[in-house]
């Protein structure tokens, strides 16, 4: 990375206004503890370094055609401030460590002209930001994350993430947040690109061509994600929302279920993913969350299907625990387990992260007992609060590979 010496005093001197603009030709270097703002639109010229480690605010357009960075060891933050639209462009990728949207201006503000990557954080206050309609996107790095992301501001367009992390995707489309979260490998190369749209797949992906388990498909809206680095497969959460999701799906019948389905591009159909259904009980916009690790990427997005028919097992799980300690439903029992040695299971919460993996689970010593075992955003040895989590058991029978998904819920009572 390039060293800037130029305090921030010199470095103006490098700019100057043309017509409404500051303009940037040399090195411009926004020191810690110090701050730089910008009344007229920001144009920093293919000539221009600009270096933020204090706080730079934008309160007009900001275009980039040269290297927009910071310092590792520093804590800038950028500021989009307006009460007018502003318009984010350029030719190169401007690289910001923490950075502010909030434009009182109206409910799409912001328009994305250009590929911007964050490091650390995205605080979404006020105002959408339109990445759509000007071909932008938002890039997320390793171990960058966002916060306050709702239906008055998130991404319409596309977002990448980078790393192995959990994670969040801040998107939606006209004026609703459809966050989808991933739960991913270890792999630090993954990285995905996911986009909501509230329309319909197109002719190109006829509702009609489906799996015989398939009942109806949510046809009015769906989630398009890619896997641009990276072989494994996700773990996917898909959220329901009364404002976009038809009615029908909040139904709940004896003989069937949500579950996530996908575009098939080789078969022309689309396949049922599976899933499991959790109510959400916070603030959130949405209300409804469906969980599955899926067997691809493209288009997915939620359907009622049938109720899977689980093969005929001398295992009897019981899915409620309450590690308090009193001997009595300590743990995740899986009675008989110890007859199929080649098995896994896997636990999740409600929002997709993986809070349990292991193999050669057993009624002794490898068990869940309400601990995390993951990683990312859940801390390995800690206790997971009480609630509804849900599991994946995959074990052979005979020559026959089963696998079961179902509810698991934790008690904390003592």
């Amino acid at each position: 990375m390039k060293i800037y010496r130029t305090a921030i005093f010199l470095s103006l001197l490098f700019m100057g206004k043309i017509a409404g603009q500051t303009v940037n030709t040399g090195d411009l270097s926004v020191a810690p503890n110090t701050q730089l703002s910008t009344l007229f639109s920001f144009d920093n010229k293919s000539s221009g370094d600009v270096l933020i480690d204090g706080n730079f605010i934008a309160y007009a357009n900001f275009n980039n055609d040269g290297l927009v960075t910071y310092s590792n060891a520093s804590n800038g933050k950028t500021f989009f401030i307006g009460t007018q639209q502003q318009l984010i462009s350029g030719t190169e990728i401007a690289h910001f460590q923490n950075i502010v949207f909030e434009n009182t201006s109206g409910l799409v503000p912001f328009q994305l002209n250009t590929i911007i990557e964050i490091g650390k954080n995205a605080e979404f206050k006020k105002g959408i930001v339109d990445a759509d309609t000007y071909n932008g996107k938002m890039i997320f790095d390793l171990n960058a994350f966002h916060t306050d992301a709702s239906n008055l501001s998130f991404v319409d367009g596309k977002v990448e993430n980078k790393g192995n992390l959990d994670f969040e995707f801040p998107v939606g489309d006209q004026f609703y947040f459809r966050p989808s979260y991933h739960e991913k490998g270890a792999n630090v190369n993954n990285a995905y690109t996911t986009q909501y749209f509230l329309q319909n797949a197109g002719n190109q992906h006829p509702y009609t061509s489906k799996d015989d388990t398939i009942i109806t498909i949510d046809e009015v809206e769906y989630w398009n994600l890619t896997q641009d680095q990276g072989s494994e497969k996700i773990v996917l959460s898909l959220t329901l929302d009364t404002n976009t999701t038809p009615a029908s799906f909040f139904e709940e019948k004896p003989d069937t279920q949500l579950g996530i389905v996908r575009w098939d591009d080789t078969a022309k159909k689309w396949v049922n993913e599976g899933g499991v259904t959790t109510d959400l009980v916070t603030g959130a916009n949405y209300s409804k969350l469906v969980t599955t690790q899926v067997g691809g990427y493209g288009l997915f997005t939620i359907a009622m299907v049938k109720k899977a028919d689980i093969p005929d097992s001398d295992l009897i799980i019981y899915n409620a625990i309450s590690p308090n300690g009193d001997g009595l439903n300590d743990s995740f029992y899986i009675k008989g387990i110890n007859q199929y040695p080649e098995n896994r299971v896997e636990i999740y919460n409600r929002w997709g992260v993986k809070v349990f993996d292991a193999a050669s689970y057993n009624e002794s010593d490898v068990m869940f007992k309400g601990y995390s075992d993951g990683r990312g955003t859940v801390k390995r040895g800690e206790g997971l609060p009480a609630g509804t989590y849900f599991y994946v058991l995959k074990y052979t029978k005979g020559t026959q590979p089963i696998e079961k998904t179902g509810y698991l819920y934790i008690s904390n009572d003592k």
